[in-house]
């Protein structure tokens, strides 16, 4: 399977990808469950906080959850996420360091973007599968749109800024495999909420 059909793969599993903050590593295990329970299976766990990769470990072990690092910003990250059981990588930013790093393990990787020549540089690597990030800092979908008419063939999570109320209009747009979105785990830990939120994110559908 080629890097591209291995990233591909994650995108599109479910239409919202949550972007996770774990602070108490004793909720991991109860948030993944009420995750997939909802019809979210990918999660994105962002290494923000010090117990993320505890974080990763737990909610891994939850059946049919497809669990990966979000966050990370160099090779030693990398590395520490796939030893803690992340199944895929994504980065708000593209070095070729951390390009040459998820090669090296051999693990789908999702890197940032938020220009053309960001794009540029991702294509030089072989990468077409992007995380455009922070999506409404960077001129939300109009900027999306002319990124997209230029670049045939790339595909994209639009990250940052997205809502509820907008989700479905981003995953409209015909260059856009998933969207990852903070709200669904937002708020105080609530496993109900969650999985309503969940559930109402797993019902929207990528074009």
């Amino acid at each position: 399977m080629s890097d591209t059909a291995k990233i591909d793969a994650v995108m599109t599993r479910s239409p919202v990808l949550p972007v996770i903050v774990v602070k108490d590593v004793a909720h991991a295990r109860p948030l993944a469950e009420a995750l997939v329970a909802g019809g979210l299976t990918t999660l994105e766990v962002t290494l923000r906080t010090p117990c993320a990769l505890e974080a990763i470990s737990e909610m891994s072990k939850v059946k049919g959850a497809l669990v990966g690092a979000g966050t990370v910003l160099n090779p030693d990250d990398l590395k520490n996420a796939v030893q803690a059981g992340a199944q895929f990588i994504v980065s708000p930013g593209l070095t070729a360091p951390l390009a040459d790093a998820a090669q090296k393990h051999d693990i789908p990787f999702l890197p940032g973007i938020a220009n053309a020549g960001d794009i540029m540089r991702g294509l030089d690597m072989g990468l077409k599968r992007f995380k455009f990030f922070p999506a409404m800092n960077n001129g939300g979908i109009p900027a999306l749109k002319s990124l997209s008419s230029v670049f045939g063939g790339i595909r994209f999570c639009p990250t940052g800024g997205i809502t509820e109320d907008t989700a479905a209009e981003w995953l409209a747009l015909p260059s856009v495999s998933c969207i990852g979105g903070s709200w669904i785990t937002a708020g105080d830990f609530d496993p109900e909420k969650i999985k309503e939120r969940a559930a109402a994110a797993a019902r929207l559908k990528a074009s």
